[in-house]
């Protein structure tokens, strides 16, 4: 039976705002969208559910979510030196202190959150990329569920390319209409170049889509463009050179094949035109992650510039 939907505004996102206007669903399809009384004509015995003061629109989309990590928020809140040492107590944190369960059980979390807040669809990066999935799936949400992969020592990167490709076949069996398994090569500074190019091979060969931090602090910037700084210390306390030397991230990502997945790129605020127009040339997207931006202090993205 079909049903409308009535609102102060509906905001088709496509098209102009329809004030006074409603929506017709039909089992858990959208039929027709429009000025209320076009709609009561057209279907004169539909039930009609009325929000005033309010707005009708899409769902929100959050390009770039850790739902594992939400159980961490309070954890995660207090001051740290560094970017370094904040990676340092995640990492610690989530190996030491949380189970499967837990990382379910904040996944889960986090999506209930997402949906509260009118987020429907989202671009999860995980590390616990089967919990993440499951909960995404049994909290309703639509998506792309990225399994994360690290390996900064090129000596192991067909290793951890079998690992993720178990992983992500444990993934593929969790898809439906709704909710997809993605890749993420995690950041620059902990997957070695082999691997970065290993895993572009893989998700154009499996049709994957790719999620990857990019361009998001100075450490990282330092290390791509001149080889030092705290990345490349720790790097080097780990027994591993860093050796590749770039004008920047983005240029290094198309050397490594990366921006031939097209993937989204997450954060990318140390970025200039000439990183822009490879993006833009590539047909990679950039998730602008503002909150994130400023509670670590690395700046902001050129939003307008991308826009451009």
């Amino acid at each position: 039976m079909t049903a409308l939907y009535s609102a102060s505004w509906i905001i088709p996102v496509c098209s102009p705002p329809i004030k006074d206007g409603a929506i017709a669903v039909d089992h858990e399809h959208i039929k027709a969208v429009g000025p209320l009384h076009i709609l009561t004509e057209q279907f004169p015995s539909a039930q009609i559910q009325n929000f005033p003061d309010s707005a009708i629109l899409p769902g929100l989309v959050n390009a770039h979510s850790h739902l594992e990590l939400t159980a961490m928020r309070g954890y995660l809140d207090t001051e740290e030196p560094d970017f370094i040492a904040w990676l340092k107590k995640l990492t610690m944190a989530r190996q030491t202190r949380m189970t499967s369960d837990d990382l379910y059980v904040s996944a889960a979390w986090g999506a209930c959150e997402a949906i509260r807040a009118g987020v429907t669809c989202v671009g999860d990066a995980a590390t616990a990329g089967f919990e993440s999935m499951n909960a995404v799936r049994d909290v309703g949400l639509r998506g792309v569920v990225f399994q994360e992969s690290f390996g900064p020592d090129a000596r192991l990167a067909h290793e951890n390319l079998a690992t993720l490709t178990e992983q992500v076949l444990r993934l593929r069996k969790l898809e439906n209409s709704r909710v997809h398994a993605g890749v993420s090569p995690h950041a620059p500074y902990t997957v070695s170049a082999p691997q970065l190019e290993l895993i572009a091979d893989f998700a154009k060969r499996e049709q994957l889509p790719v999620m990857m931090h990019a361009a998001e602090s100075h450490a990282e910037d330092l290390l791509l463009r001149e080889g030092r700084g705290p990345f490349a210390d720790g790097l080097a306390a780990r027994g591993i050179k860093w050796t590749a030397k770039c004008a920047s991230t983005i240029s290094y990502l198309e050397e490594v094949h990366i921006l031939e997945t097209k993937p989204l790129l997450a954060h990318c605020i140390n970025i200039d035109n000439q990183d822009i127009q490879l993006i833009a040339a590539s047909g990679a997207r950039v998730a602008h992650c503002p909150k994130s931006n400023a509670r670590l202090g690395h700046g902001r993205a050129p939003l307008l510039e991308l826009l451009q």
